[in-house]
């Protein structure tokens, strides 16, 4: 009996051979333009139909097509052909003992970031979304510069971020009256305004109100001073700005902060003067990390109440969070205090910001991807084996 191996490969249809396209970070021209350019929507019916999407992604949390119930059946099948509403991996999630919870989610192979919720922060909690994975700031005070660029995130990364989220609290629909989740914050990993382009539609695509409905007065983008894009940010957004200071001098902050060499205090608080739609009622928040010995002196204190004289402000004091390898220390308590009663009495209000998720690296400047090689927790894993020894079944089932 003879046996004829048939080794010609069947025809890959074209349409099989191009990468899905995410829509969930598409705006909404974006998502009616990309339907359109398909050609699996009529132009006449793109933009009902991007609503209908819209809507099943981002108000509903769906991540199947098949469950889109109000689009045809055939229609559906073509979107699947050509489009994903799916999510990144989720490799890690930890919980503090505080509530604080952290995701560490892979976009791609190699290219992995680290999300944060805090619980009773805003309104009722807040989520600390990354703009990049790692960063090229190196500010010599945070974890997250110690690991360099690897790339920025795309709005689809950067919006899949909130609806790890909202799957995780639970938090679908979006217009639940009992949300766990009311403010976002970019103070993860990375620089925004060094990705600005995609900052701004994920903005746009969180704030729409037939969406995730987060309103843009709840959404903060703190930066370290990129002093060009200020005007572009708050033009594009109207997003509540945060600025990453930490010194009042330029010798202490060049340090500290190296971006401050390209742009320099004066630069810098010029530009946040001028940021669109600064008031009372829209004042900017500056961040000071407090470093025991370095600066938080009262001399300090003053020298800030001076720097930004004028500025509709507030100022919120970050206990310095310590991560492995750092040589800084945070300030004593009473010490953030006497700093705090001096920017009191100038009128500004100086809240003390509670550590949250210390325990799990997850507080304020101890974000870090694991995108190397190997990653920490497997290395820690491996750590904790060598000590203990072989673990019996019993054991192994408690550690997982």
């Amino acid at each position: 009996m003879s046996v004829t191996l048939d080794l010609s490969r069947a025809a890959v249809p074209a349409s099989a051979a191009k990468p899905l396209i995410e829509l969930s970070g598409l705006t909404r021209p974006q998502l009616v333009a990309a339907l359109t350019e398909s050609g699996v929507v009529e132009h006449g019916k793109a933009r009902m139909r991007a609503t209908q999407l819209f809507r099943w992604m981002h108000h509903r949390g769906v991540t199947d097509f098949a469950q889109m119930t109000d689009v045809a059946k055939e229609t559906r099948a073509r979107l699947a052909e050509r489009f994903t509403v799916s999510r990144p991996e989720v490799v890690e999630r930890q919980v503090s003992k505080d509530g604080t919870r952290k995701w560490l989610i892979r976009m791609a192979p190699g290219v992995e970031v680290e999300t944060v919720y805090i619980p009773s922060v805003g309104r009722v909690g807040a989520l600390c979304v990354s703009s990049q994975v790692g960063c090229t700031l190196n500010c010599s005070f945070c974890h997250t510069g110690t690991q360099a660029l690897v790339r920025n995130l795309t709005a689809a990364e950067i919006v899949a971020q909130v609806q790890i989220a909202k799957d995780d609290l639970a938090e679908w629909p979006s217009d639940k009256e009992d949300r766990l989740l009311s403010n976002i914050v970019f103070m993860g990993m990375g620089e925004p305004l060094y990705n600005l382009g995609a900052v701004a539609d994920a903005i746009e695509i969180i704030s729409d109100n037939e969406g995730i409905g987060i309103s843009r007065r709840r959404i903060t983008v703190s930066t370290s001073g990129v002093v060009p894009q200020l005007q572009t940010l708050g033009e594009k957004t109207q997003a509540m700005l945060a600025i990453s200071l930490h010194a009042t001098n330029d010798a202490l902050r060049d340090e500290l902060v190296p971006l401050n060499k390209k742009y320099p205090l004066d630069q810098l608080m010029a530009g946040i003067r001028a940021y669109p739609g600064l008031s009372n009622a829209r004042r900017v928040t500056f961040e000071y990390v407090m470093l025991k010995g370095v600066n938080d002196s009262p001399d300090e204190a003053r020298a800030l109440v001076k720097l930004i004289k004028g500025i509709p402000a507030k100022i919120n004091l970050i206990p310095f969070n310590p991560w492995p390898g750092t040589d800084y220390q945070c300030s004593d308590w009473a010490t953030i205090e006497a700093f705090g009663a001096i920017l009191n009495k100038a009128g500004y209000s100086s809240p003390i910001r509670t550590p949250r998720g210390r325990d799990i690296l997850a507080a304020c400047g101890q974000l870090k991807s694991e995108s190397e090689k190997v990653r920490a927790s497997a290395l820690r894993k491996l750590s904790m084996a060598a000590m203990a020894g072989v673990l019996d079944d019993d054991e192994d089932e408690a550690a997982a």
